[in-house]
């Protein structure tokens, strides 16, 4: 598929998203939505891919919705709801993809595009970056998996205060709450992205995948199902060949090489 919106590429087992409309702030349009899904479910399917990293092209990550495509009245409707479709089904296949993802955020993340900043299994954030919940500024409510992932990741008592006050998060304070794994100079926010991504393609892609759903799971199984699956998935995995090139490599002086398989 050819591209208008984002920069999609692959570098080894790496697929990298950027969103790509620097000009408007990397802002959500109708292109970009369709695009999100059809670059989402391209990578996501492709076994050679065994890392996505997500960013966005230019000075800032992702501002939401493009705000010149509405009226500000009823007729909006049916864009709104487009988007925020194209949009869920996108950070749908992020979180569930079974294999990590990596997002490095650079510049301003807000209203929709703080979903995709935050769902990555590793969120990079250069040390400019900022969040912002931003909806209440246009007297809308969350989207774009905000009022999902903030709960999670930071719990309930903080996500309400980021939604309701709706003050600018920075990338330290976001370190310190727990939106960000790592903050990095701006200057090396691409090298690092790429770097951490390609770490993460070399490494045991099912087992990854299996602890990745596992922690999804966590918060809606009870204790012994969730035993019960850790089990389950633990012994599955014994029948991987990742397994056994780890297995024998355990103890010695060389690293395993996975393969994915």
């Amino acid at each position: 598929m050819s591209y208008e919106t984002l920069a999609v590429s692959r570098t080894d087992a790496v697929g990298r998203i950027a969103f790509d409309r620097p000009e408007a702030h990397n802002a959500l349009n109708e292109r970009m939505g369709d695009e999100l899904v059809e670059a989402a479910h391209d990578l996501v399917s492709d076994d050679a891919v065994r890392a996505i990293a997500l960013t966005g092209n230019g000075p800032v990550f992702n501002t939401g919705a493009d705000l010149t495509m509405l009226s500000g009245d009823g007729s909006d409707e049916p864009a709104i709801r487009a988007l925020a479709s194209n949009l869920h089904e996108f950070l749908s296949q992020m979180i569930h993809a079974p294999k990590p993802v990596v997002t490095g955020v650079n510049g301003v993340a807000a209203g929709g595009g703080l979903g995709p900043a935050v769902c990555g299994d590793i969120v990079l954030v250069g040390e400019s970056a900022r969040f912002e919940f931003a909806y209440p500024r246009i007297g809308l409510s969350a989207d774009g998996g905000s009022s999902y992932l903030l709960p999670r990741l930071v719990g309930l008592r903080r996500a309400q205060e980021l939604a309701f006050r709706d003050e600018p998060i920075d990338a330290a304070e976001a370190d310190d709450i727990g939106l960000a794994t790592e903050v990095v100079p701006d200057d090396e926010l691409d090298e690092r992205l790429a770097a951490e991504a390609e770490r993460l393609a070399e490494g045991p892609t099912q087992a990854y995948a299996a602890t990745k759903r596992l922690l999804t799971e966590s918060f809606d199984n009870s204790l012994d199902a969730h035993l019960g699956a850790e089990a389950e998935t633990i012994a599955g995995l014994t029948n991987t060949e990742d397994f056994s090139r780890g297995h024998a490599a355990f103890g010695g002086d060389e690293s395993p090489e996975f393969t994915g398989e």
